[in-house]
């Protein structure tokens, strides 16, 4: 039976750099599942980094796709020791000026496609495997102006702590990921150049590969259940705790000069 490390949103950002410093670690892996819209993507981290990445072209938002990766681990059956969800996107703005189609398109990559995968692919899991979601910071508050999203990763963090309470018996660790503000692909989907920015004060911005490696570090440690990168990042988290969340979001409203109306500035 090969053994196998499954990752969406491979083609850059999180999931990416996660390919690249995990096969330094599993250096006896059989094959990384590498899923992602963009194929010419995967095809070049293939000839890149590793003969092992497997390109499976998917869009995690379709229902038929997903059942395709369903229809794959069924038929192959292999031994999945790290699921790591990496796939996700966000829309800054107001939400009366988001289309629904596009928050429904959110909440189908950031929460139904980890759900799904997790599901299909646990029947594979043994003894000691790992599940790795990228949530975010933005999941432990409300955000306004940031609200759909925000809400899609507190719903990714939240179900991930407690579904590695659930798979405790079968000693399945599952890891949920909170990045600050990290230098990736997410902002040329998540800003609309065309308007006034939302967010024009971002406090820290961080490296993708610091992320990361910190996430591999706590992915193997069973005690942890997040794993939160950098110092504003675990500060934040920490006022959020402590804080009314009404007094957070006018703070963050404030910050950001937004009034909480449709127009931004």
């Amino acid at each position: 039976m090969k053994k196998v490390i499954v990752v969406s949103g491979a083609s850059s950002g999180m999931g990416k750099e996660f390919i690249i410093q995990i096969l330094e670690k599993e250096k006896d892996i059989d094959e990384v599942w590498a899923i992602a819209r963009r194929d010419d993507r995967l095809i070049e981290l293939k000839e890149k980094i590793s003969d092992k990445i497997i390109p499976i072209k998917l869009d995690l938002t379709k229902e038929e796709d997903l059942l395709k990766y369903k229809e794959k681990v069924d038929k192959e059956k292999p031994n999945i020791i790290i699921l790591a969800n990496c796939a996700g996107f966000g829309v800054f703005d107001h939400s009366e000026n988001i289309d629904t189609n596009i928050k429904l398109n959110m909440i189908d990559l950031n929460v139904k496609a980890p759900v799904a995968l997790i599901d299909y692919s646990l029947p594979y899991m043994k003894e000691e495997s790992k599940i790795m979601n990228i949530a975010s910071c933005a999941g432990f508050q409300p955000i306004p102006y940031i609200n759909d999203y925000a809400s899609t990763k507190s719903f990714l963090l939240s179900y991930s702590r407690a579904l590695n309470k659930e798979l405790k018996y079968r000693n399945i660790h599952v890891l949920a990921v909170t990045p600050y503000w990290t230098k990736t692909e997410f902002f040329d989907r998540a800003i609309d150049d065309k308007k006034k920015k939302v967010v024009i004060n971002y406090n820290a911005m961080y490296d993708p590969k610091d992320v990361m490696k910190l996430a591999i570090k706590d992915l193997y440690n069973p005690k942890k259940d997040i794993s939160c990168f950098g110092f504003v990042n675990r500060f934040q988290k920490m006022l959020t705790k402590i804080l009314p969340h009404s007094l957070v979001m006018k703070v963050w409203m404030n910050q950001q000069k937004l009034d909480g109306t449709p127009k931004i500035r």
